[in-house]
């Protein structure tokens, strides 16, 4: 199983990490050197730029979590990383969580699942 996160995507509302069973996230500041420690492709790690229109979505949305701040101090901020996507058990619970619509799971069949919110 390979999990990643497209990281201009991430809001840093920490969902996954409280929903996942498993402990496949793990919430990292954005200006750590591991940020994309993760097997994200190129294009989807962290290099210091929001997705505009996740940002538009969000950026105003009052819910307590404190979206796109640079740490991560403990609810929420920061960014997400896949660092244990071997340990997932496709219990999907991080696809329906994630405001960002950044996670992709791939499977060991090559299935690719990605995160839709509720």
């Amino acid at each position: 199983m390979e999990v990643y996160v497209e990281k201009q995507k991430c809001t840093g509302c920490a969902h996954c990490f409280d929903v996942c069973p498993v402990a496949v996230f793990s919430m990292k500041n954005r200006s750590d050197p591991d940020v994309n420690s993760d097997v994200a492709p190129e294009n989807d790690k962290w290099k210091g730029t929001h997705d505009q229109a996740v940002i538009d979505k969000w950026s105003n949305v009052q819910d307590g979590h404190k979206h796109f701040a640079e740490n991560f101090e403990g609810g929420s901020g920061g960014i997400s990383v896949g660092v244990n996507g071997p340990s997932c058990i496709l219990c999907q619970a991080c696809l329906v969580e994630c405001e960002g619509e950044c996670i992709v799971i791939k499977d060991d069949s090559n299935n690719i699942f990605r995160s839709i919110y509720k």
